[in-house]
């Protein structure tokens, strides 16, 4: 076994909470919080739900005993890992991590909570195996660059998470170093995703989420059974860092393993976006509020992102201007700056009233994007971004370096609990949005975690006549 493999392996089997700060388990709590309200939502209002839903019906998916977060039915561990993941990336709301441009939470949590049902782990052993995938998944997109991985045409969240994934469940299943080696080995054989979604806005995006949480689970579930994976899958000839990155630096996997947490580099989302728009969305909203600008006065915009950040939310422009559906508009910095401009903010309801919208659209085509020097000498460690609005009243300009939501500006207590009331509350009664948030942000006191997932089922009240759920 070479060095990283036996390293990360060893790291990822061994992890417990008496090895982790109290402060980076809870904040693993928190972003498990924002990952369920997001995956609740995304259930109902997701346009690609539906049709994942009755495809893992149809591929005999469900029946089991596993929550699928929203759904009435029980599922199969690999049916809830599959649509949750999926669901948690769906609406581009989910969490951040700047230096390895990924989202450490949608593969991984899914992943760990579908095997905490299996083996009826407590939340105590959940907690720390999810911030073992998290911990994994995150130095693995660091190792490869993720501007080169991206330029190959792959998605980190997807191809690293895999790994995150097997680790977060593989601790839950108590396997050794030896067993979680074998489990990575297992999932570069599953390591996949391609950005060719950008070109017609397809819902393969939050579906590589999906897939990477199932077959994490599954890499785990094999490994645990004797099933034999790769040797060397990091650094071997034809393992992850030869095959998916020119100029991999395997030691960035390494550093600080154990004793610097990236997961406290995680980053929680206020806007359902890609990540790369959120420091001009901040800027136009600084803007916005402080020289009462509105959008009939609005001439031009230019928006300057890091290049990597430009090449996926900024070009093609054409493109970006016109943008046919929710994926389109979540990657569209000029779409995502015209609902800044006209809301003052942007919250998920936002692409209902604004997609398709003539005057959105007009506002949309006077927004500009190119990378620019300033967000560029601050990535990757920020995604930063300026903003220029030349409007008849005069011409304003603001830099935003460290996005809202990012550790160095994490959003409130407050703040975070209010995104998971909006994004559940149409969902659920109040009491249940109550009673579901505070037993996730204490999850790591929960004995079962199922019982926790079955209160984002649909609630079921008496209507003379009928029986309806709440909400719907």
């Amino acid at each position: 076994m070479t060095d990283v493999t036996r390293r990360l392996a060893k790291f990822a089997a061994g992890i417990s909470h008496q090895s982790i700060p109290a402060d980076v388990m809870q904040r693993a709590a928190m972003l498990v919080m924002d990952n369920v309200g997001i995956a609740l939502r995304a259930h109902h209002d997701a346009q690609s739900t539906p049709a994942l839903v009755k495809g893992a019906t149809v591929l005999g998916l469900d029946g089991g005993k596993s929550v699928v977060i929203g759904d009435r039915r029980g599922f199969t561990p690999a049916g809830a890992a599959l649509i949750n993941g999926a669901q948690a990336h769906s609406l581009d709301f989910d969490d951040t991590h700047a230096r390895s441009s990924l989202h450490p939470s949608a593969p991984i949590v899914p992943a760990a909570l579908a095997a905490a049902e299996m083996t009826g782990a407590d939340g105590e052993e959940l907690i720390p195996a999810i911030i073992g995938g998290y911990e994994t998944q995150i130095r693995l997109s660091m190792a490869l660059g993720p501007s080169d991985h991206y330029d190959r045409g792959f998605h980190p969240t997807a191809t690293c998470g895999v790994f995150g994934a097997a680790a977060a469940a593989g601790r839950l299943f108590c396997l050794d170093a030896d067993q979680m080696a074998l489990a990575f080995g297992i999932a570069l054989s599953q390591s996949a995703g391609s950005m060719q979604f950008l070109v017609d806005g397809a819902w393969t995006k939050p579906f590589h989420v999906g897939h990477a949480a199932m077959c994490g689970l599954m890499a785990a579930t094999l490994a645990h059974e004797g099933f034999r994976g790769a040797a060397d899958p990091f650094e071997g000839k034809a393992g992850f860092f030869h095959a998916y990155a020119p100029d991999p630096d395997p030691e960035k996997a390494l550093k600080g393993l154990g004793e610097v947490w990236e997961t406290m580099e995680t980053a929680v989302k206020p806007y359902p976006s890609c990540r790369y728009s959120h420091a001009a969305m901040d800027a136009l909203i600084e803007l916005r509020a402080a020289n009462d600008i509105k959008p009939e006065d609005v001439k031009s915009v230019e928006i300057g992102l890091p290049e990597t950040g430009w090449k996926i939310i900024g070009d093609p422009e054409q493109a970006k201007h016109a943008p046919l559906g929710v994926v389109d508009g979540q990657f569209s910095m000029p779409f995502c700056a015209a609902v800044t401009l006209r809301e003052g903010g942007m919250v998920w309801d936002d692409y209902a009233r604004h997609i398709g919208d003539v005057e959105t659209l007009d506002l949309c085509r006077r927004v500009h994007t190119a990378p620019d020097p300033k967000a560029e000498a601050e990535f990757p460690n920020n995604l930063s971004a300026v903003a220029r609005v030349k409007t008849t009243k005069g011409d304003y300009e603001a830099f935003v370096a460290v996005p809202k939501g990012e550790p160095g500006n994490f959003l409130r207590p407050e703040e975070l609990r209010a995104k998971f009331d909006g994004l559940v509350g149409p969902y659920l009664p109040p009491a249940r949005v109550d009673e579901l948030a505070s037993r996730l942000l204490a999850i790591h006191k929960e004995d079962d975690i199922n019982e926790v997932l079955r209160l984002t089922r649909p609630v079921s009240v008496e209507v003379p006549g009928e029986l309806v759920a709440a909400g719907e």
